[in-house]
C-alpha cells in the first residue's frame, strides 16, 4: 500500500479523498525537522504547506519518495533542484488560493485608502476622530501591478472594476500582451510602474533575482503619495529601506501580508499607523483551504495511481 505522510494541517476533504483512493495516510502535523528525516524513508509521498521545509537533507534520505505535494502556491520551502535530480515529482495547487489572495489585496487597498484599520483601533479606544481620518477614492487612481500571473490578473480585474487605471509589468511581455489588452491596461517597463502608480502591488516569486527588488532606489522613484502592497512573498521588499522611505516621506504607506522573517518581530514596522499588516492570511479562506487540500489530493491520486 502506498504510504503518504501529511506534515501540515490540510482540510479533511483532501485527506478523505486520499484514504478513499486506497492510500495509507498518516497525519503528523507537528513533525519536527529531525523527526521528518527519521520518518521520511518509509513514505512514497508527503503533503506539506509552508511550515514544513523539504530541504536537500530530507530528500536525500527519502529513498522511497515519489512525490512532494505542497498544498498552496509557493514552492520556496521545497528544494526543487534536488527533487528534480532525484526524480521526485513536486505538486502544488496554485489554482486554489488565488482569488482569496486577490480579495485580501483589494481589502488592504481599501484599508489604506480609507484608514479603516486605524479608524477601527481609534474607535475601540473610545475616540472619535472623524476629521483626521480623511481618505481618498480609488476611482481614477493608477494601480501598478508587477507580475501578471493568476493572482496579479485577478487583482487587475478587480481594480479595473473599481474604476482604476492599470499599469502592468511582466517579465515576459509577449505572454501577457493579450490579457493586458483585454483588461484595458497598459504594458510598461517596471520603472514606469514605480514612477506613475498611486498603488503598487507585487506578484512575483522570491528568488535570488527578486529578493529586495524594491529597495531604496525604487522608493526614490515613487510618488510621495504612493502606497505599496506585498502579499506575495516576504523578502521582495527590503523592509529596512521601506521604513526609511516611510520616515523620510518618500511614500505614503504600505500594506503587508508577508515578511522577511515570519512571524515578524519588527514592531517598528508593523506598529506604524500608515502600515496595514496581516499575519500571512492571504490564502486563509474556507474555500481556499478546501481547494488546496482537494486539488493536491486529486493530483497525487492521478500521479500515484
Amino acid at each position: 500500500m502506498v504510504k503518504i505522510l501529511v506534515c501540515d494541517s490540510i482540510h479533511e476533504d483532501g485527506v478523505k479523498m486520499l484514504k478513499e483512493a486506497g492510500f495509507q495516510v498518516d497525519l503528523d502535523t507537528a513533525i519536527t525537522p529531525e523527526e521528518l528525516i527519521e520518518k521520511i524513508p518509509s513514505y512514497e509521498a508527503i503533503v506539506v504547506r509552508s511550515r514544513t521545509k523539504v530541504r536537500k537533507e530530507v530528500l536525500e534520505v527519502a529513498t522511497n519518495l515519489k512525490a512532494v505535494a505542497r498544498a498552496g502556491v509557493g514552492l520556496d520551502n521545497v528544494d526543487l533542484v534536488t527533487a528534480k535530480e532525484l526524480g521526485v515529482k513536486v505538486i502544488n495547487s496554485p489554482e486554489a488560493p488565488s482569488n482569496a489572495v486577490a480579495e485580501l489585496i483589494i481589502g488592504l487597498i481599501f484599508s489604506l485608502a480609507r484608514n479603516i484599520a486605524e479608524a477601527d483601533g481609534i474607535m475601540k479606544h473610545g475616540k472619535w476622530e472623524k476629521k483626521r481620518l480623511m481618505g481618498f477614492e480609488l476611482r481614477g487612481k493608477t494601480m501598478g501591478i508587477i507580475g501578471l500571473g493568476r493572482i496579479g490578473h485577478l487583482v487587475a480585474e478587480k481594480a479595473k472594476a473599481l474604476g482604476m487605471n492599470l499599469l502592468i509589468y511582466n517579465r515576459t511581455r509577449d505572454r501577457v500582451r493579450g490579457m493586458v489588452e483585454a483588461l484595458g491596461a497598459e504594458l510598461v517597463d517596471i520603472e514606469e510602474v514605480y514612477t506613475d502608480s498611486d498603488i503598487i502591488s507585487i506578484h512575483l516569486p522570491l528568488t535570488l533575482e527578486t529578493r529586495n527588488m524594491v529597495s531604496s532606489d525604487q522608493f526614490e522613484m515613487m510618488k510621495p503619495t504612493a502606497y505599496i502592497i506585498n502579499a506575495a512573498r516576504g523578502g521582495l521588499i527590503d523592509e529596512a529601506a521601506l521604513k526609511k522611505a516611510l520616515d523620510e516621506g518618500k511614500i505614503a504607506g504600505a500594506a503587508l501580508d508577508v515578511y522577511e522573517e515570519e512571524p515578524t518581530k519588527d514592531t517598528d514596522l508593523v506598529g506604524r499607523p500608515n502600515v496595514v499588516c496581516t499575519p500571512h492570511i492571504g490564502a486563509g479562506s474556507v474555500e481556499a483551504s478546501i481547494g488546496n487540500s482537494t486539488i493536491v489530493a486529486e493530483k497525487l491520486i492521478k500521479f500515484l495511481g
